[in-house]
């Protein structure tokens, strides 16, 4: 979907119950304590990988977490090319102070805000 009224309306985030880690790595292989099933994504940098996984999951692997997150998926198929959806609800963050950074998938769009500030950031994305 395209329209950003109707992205707005339908957006209906929803919290994810499980804490995230970000972590930074030096280099492009995967940490082989980490278990599969525990990556939500990866990010190719020049330096290195950025992995988003389950906070617990990289505790366990002893990996350095950068960021501790809540991740929160906005539920609306957004298509690639909609203008303004990122904008909208970044500026909604924003305004009530709380960082995020945000993760495109090819259906929906990921949020991942200060774990503390979950609620903050959910009542915030719920005013759009």
């Amino acid at each position: 979907m395209r329209d950003l009224t109707r992205l707005l309306a339908e957006a209906s985030p929803r919290l994810h119950p499980r804490a995230v880690a970000v972590v930074g790595l030096d280099g492009f292989a995967m940490p082989p304590a980490l278990p599969v099933e525990a990556v939500l994504a990866t990010v190719r940098e020049a330096e290195g990988l950025t992995l988003y996984v389950d906070l617990a999951a990289a505790q366990a692997a002893g990996l350095p977490v950068a960021f501790r997150a809540a991740w929160i998926t906005m539920t609306v198929n957004s298509a690639l090319d909609a203008v303004g959806f990122t904008a909208a609800f970044a500026a909604a963050l924003a305004r009530a102070g709380i960082a995020c950074n945000v993760v495109a998938g090819a259906r929906h769009d990921h949020l991942f805000v200060p774990f503390d500030e979950a609620e903050a950031a959910m009542a915030a994305l719920r005013k759009l």
